[in-house]
């Protein structure tokens, strides 16, 4: 395929004795003793020269005048004595308030020029002029036709024009303007005046402005593409494979000469190749000179008449319609800033500033090696074309686009039925222009293909102009192909949810053993989908974050173009990625909750009675010796602790979301989310702001999310709990102070237990006698704490046996059966009693299991292997005998919010970016973390509250 290439040229730059082609947008030579005339779109004779013929551009003869007649008419076409001198273009001169009188008033031609006012003559084809001041030369195809001004018949009149009935005339047009989306057809007075005699024009004398003129009535009738019809196009189109012999320019095969470009023709696939199979040359950067990071887009504008009025940059806002200051307007050229503009217009005002359409053929300026400057030309991709009076579907299969070159922003002449001067009956804006720019794939070096503009119009039936309003858009946007990146994220899901699969599959076998069946049932499946829903929620997550932050990084950071942002509908894949994490956390998330408040926790009072006191007998009426009681305060106090640390995290929840927020917004990360080049996190008040990336939100947010947490966890970790305050530690250690042990199961068979058997004995003492104690461990003067001899194990994981499961849970229903008393002085003594004694029974039973007094239930003491460890599950069965696994970690806080951080903290960020994603807005998505961090906390808290008192016999008024 050839590129579509050619060199820029002005008017100003061909120089006298060349004049500016504007069919072919290039300088051509004038002929022999011509020059350029004063617009520099034609040829003009030199003076002293007088035109024998002329059909426009350089298609003039001029002949030298004589030695006595040395002047040239005003319009060049006589020879003529000026007495009063010549100007310097060969021209009569008068004195002021003279009038150049060159023809008397019946327009002859005067020997010599006087500078009267024209009192006429015979012989001179003149006639006046529409003001009537002036005493002209009649139009030339008059003379031509009928050696006179007058066009009677059989001479053909039409747009003002004179043709002979003899020649071979293009067939007659129809000057009719179809509105498809009003279902409007009608005849407009433009096309009436102006559509026959611009065909006959440009089909005989190549006329240029004619030819231009045809162009753009085609262009207003939607480059209808009826191969049978007589309408603009048709005729255009009959011109256009007529003359074929006048050949092609600058190489370009639907660019023929005279004729203006308005197609690229309609074969299958020609599209893709004009978009695809040449790359535009020149590279781009995020970082360099205005050259590398500005488009240099530049039109070649036209009026209605097929006048070529200048070169235009689009810089300053010439295709946006809606106001903007010039630094937002420049903005839509600044590469790799996605622009978009949108706003209401009126019709009042359209009509006011459109009176006349202007038609523009774009061009993407570059330069050549040479130094030269050179065009390409941008295709235009028309919505509203049609073909034999039917849309055309320009769908998104690139291979059935029919691509044009020359549109249009308003056109408020076709519309007209009648008088010029009146407001038109319809008028068609373009409400909706699109500059796509697409990178070369696997490009280092910022090559993109050539650009393209979708223009999609609006018909409008004006009605009530002031009160109807028109709703325009414009936008610049950026994309590459992300075939290749999808298929490695789907590479990646498929790989990581295939681990996520084997991984639930290891985590059910674990919770299997840990619940003491073997029978795959209903609740093994439903089981396997939680956890499964857990994993692949984690999977989502990581491949969300690494997308994000991947765009973030490569398309912020990079110097020469190498990759582009997603548009909006590629987003969507990425949304629901985001969607499907969040749903299955949030339901790993409630099914965490479930089990936490769920779980079997029982205090173990190891404290023993300190000698004995007289007690009343009921009913006996006598006094007898009973053992002294022992202080339920202790476990009061082991519960409220418990109940405090039951929602501790490893960070601070409302640190996290402020700090998370005063980067985004104060810091100002927010702005590398935006879909522009620049990775400053300033924007000005008065640069344009590009819309944002959803991708580069989460990716932003994520991070800081991340970032923070990962700070904290280490500030804690390191500083905070080793200096200041470690409450997981501290409560172990408080139950060792305490003389109580905590037994937990959150599995039938499989729980922690927390050794806080005091090593001297007794933990219900005074003041002085607490400090020996500590003075005494401190200086190892007793022994150590842990559960085995010379250890200071004091946490471990259990996995008990099927016996001792069932032995616990017959205790356990008398300690449930009723939840403690209704009120602290008025109790029924009966279930009082009986909680009184189950509750001694279990902990009487607990006590003697730990100190191995139940043979038939013992335990053995061991560690992990470091697989079981990574795995998280027991590859041994507790049969015959219990098995405590030794944990240095505190992992007992696994059923705690302090164990679970990393499910929390991808809960926050996950509920942060969906809340953030649908509002747009990092402030609501704060304070909306926030709400559901303090209502779940509050749902963990209170419902943690009812089961411990439920599960410990500890009632729930004492629970602080």
């Amino acid at each position: 395929a050839r590129g579509f290439s050619l060199p820029l040229q002005r008017p100003a730059d061909c120089g006298d004795a060349r004049y500016f082609d504007i069919s072919r947008l290039a300088c051509g030579p004038c002929g022999a003793h011509q020059r350029q005339s004063a617009g520099g779109s034609s040829c003009v004779c030199q003076p002293g020269y007088r035109m024998v013929s002329s059909n426009g551009g350089s298609s003039i003869i001029c002949e030298k005048c004589p030695e006595n007649m040395s002047g040239v008419t005003q319009d060049g076409w006589n020879c003529i004595i000026c007495p009063k001198g010549l100007t310097s273009e060969g021209k009569c001169k008068c004195l002021n308030n003279e009038i150049l009188v060159e023809r008397a008033i019946d327009g002859i031609l005067l020997n010599e020029a006087l500078c009267i006012h024209c009192n006429g003559s015979e012989q001179s084809f003149s006639a006046s002029d529409a003001s009537g001041n002036r005493c002209v030369r009649c139009e030339q195809t008059f003379i031509n036709v009928s050696k006179s001004c007058d066009c009677s018949s059989p001479n053909i009149l039409t747009g003002g024009l004179c043709f002979s009935a003899s020649e071979s005339l293009p067939p007659k047009g129809v000057a009719t303007v179809r509105f498809g989306q009003l279902g409007i057809t009608l005849t407009s007075v433009w096309f009436l005046k102006n559509l026959q005699s611009s065909a006959s024009a440009c089909w005989l004398y190549s006329n240029l402005t004619a030819c231009q003129a045809l162009g753009n009535m085609c262009v207003m009738n939607m480059n209808s593409l009826s191969s049978s019809g007589t309408d603009a196009c048709g005729l255009f189109q009959y011109i256009y494979v007529n003359t074929a012999r006048l050949g092609i320019v600058h190489s370009i095969a639907f660019w023929r000469h005279n004729l203006p470009w308005l197609y690229y023709g309609d074969q299958p696939g020609l599209a893709s190749q004009v978009l695809e199979a040449n790359h535009f040359p020149t590279i781009f950067s995020f970082k360099g000179t205005d050259k590398d990071v500005k488009l240099q887009f530049i039109a070649a504008s036209f009026d209605a008449a097929g006048n070529f009025l200048k070169w235009q940059s689009l810089e300053g806002g010439i295709l946006q319609l809606c106001p903007d200051t010039q630094t937002k307007l420049n903005a839509a050229y600044t590469f790799g800033t996605t622009y978009q503009q949108s706003c209401k217009v009126s019709v009042s005002k359209i009509l006011l500033d459109f009176a006349n359409p202007i038609f523009y053929d774009l061009f993407l300026e570059y330069n050549g090696d040479n130094g030269q400057q050179y065009l390409w030309a941008v295709p235009v991709l028309n919505l509203n074309l049609q073909y034999s009076e039917m849309f055309v579907n320009q769908g998104s299969n690139m291979n059935n686009w029919l691509l044009t070159r020359r549109f249009f922003l308003v056109d408020a002449l076709s519309g007209k039925e009648n008088d010029l001067g009146k407001l038109p009956r319809v008028i068609r804006i373009a409400s909706k222009i699109t500059i796509s720019i697409r990178l070369v794939s696997h490009t280092q070096r910022g090559t993109i293909y050539p650009p393209l503009i979708t223009v999609a119009y609006t018909d409008v039936l004006v009605q009530n102009p002031e009160t109807q309003s028109v709703m325009v858009s414009f936008s610049v946007s950026y994309e590459m192909n992300q075939s290749e990146a999808q298929i490695q994220t789907d590479i990646t899901l498929g790989v990581l949810g295939g681990l996520a699969v084997l991984w639930s599959l290891l985590k059910t076998a674990g919770w299997k053993r840990r619940t003491g069946s073997s029978i795959i049932d209903l609740q093994t499946v439903l089981k396997f989908l939680l956890f499964y829903a857990g994993d692949l929620a984690n999977v989502f997550f990581i491949i969300t974050v690494g997308t994000g932050i991947y765009w973030l990084v490569f398309f912020k950071a990079q110097q020469f173009v190498s990759v582009l942002l997603p548009l909006p509908s590629q987003e969507e894949g990425f949304v629901t990625y985001i969607a499907c994490a969040f749903s299955l956390k949030a339901l790993q998330f409630l099914q965490l909750l479930v089990s936490q408040l769920t779980i079997d926790i029982f205090f173990i009072d190891w404290e023993r009675p300190k000698g004995k006191v007289l007690k009343a007998v009921e009913g006996e009426g006598v006094i007898r010796s009973a053992a002294a009681p022992v202080s339920i305060w202790r476990t009061y106090f082991i519960a409220n602790e418990w109940n405090e640390i039951q929602t501790v995290r490893k960070i601070n929840p409302l640190f996290q979301v402020l700090a998370v927020l005063f980067f985004l917004e104060v810091v100002g990360f927010s702005n590398l989310a935006l879909m522009d080049s620049s990775s400053s996190l300033t924007r000005s008040s008065e640069s344009y702001i590009a819309p944002w990336s959803r991708i580069l939100r989460f990716g932003v947010s994520a991070a800081l999310w991340l970032a923070i947490a990962f700070l904290q966890i280490i500030f804690f970790s390191v500083f905070y709990e080793r200096f200041v305050e470690d409450k997981i530690s501290q409560f172990v250690d408080l139950c060792c102070m305490s003389n109580i042990s905590v037994f937990l199961l959150s599995h039938s068979c499989f729980g922690y237990y927390i050794h806080g058997r005091s090593v001297h004995g007794q933990a219900d003492t005074n003041m002085e006698e607490m400090n020996m104690n500590l003075k005494r461990e401190a200086e190892n003067l007793c022994s150590q704490r842990g559960l085995l001899p010379n250890t200071d194990g004091q946490t471990f994981q259990i996995s008990i046996s099927r016996k001792m499961r069932l032995h616990y849970d017959r205790i356990h229903e008398n300690l449930t059966r009723k939840r403690g008393p209704a009120r602290l002085l008025d109790s029924s003594t009966n279930t009082f009693e009986q909680s009184t004694r189950a509750y001694n029974t279990m902990n009487k039973f607990l006590s003697s299991f730990i100190d191995h007094v139940h043979k038939e239930m013992d335990y053995i003491v061991k560690d992990k292997l470091l697989l079981e460890r990574i795995l998280g599950m027991e590859f041994m069965e507790p049969i015959e005998k219990s098995l405590f696994y030794n944990d240095e970690g505190h992992s007992f806080s696994d059923v705690l919010y302090y164990g679970n951080e990393t499910t929390l903290l991808i809960f926050d960020i996950l509920f942060f970016s969906v809340v953030d994603l649908a509002s747009q807005s990092f402030v609501l998505a704060a304070v909306l973390t926030y709400l559901q961090q303090e209502i779940f906390r509050f749902i963990r808290n209170t419902l943690g509250q009812k089961n411990l008192a439920s599960k410990t016999l500890v009632d729930e008024r004492f629970l602080i």
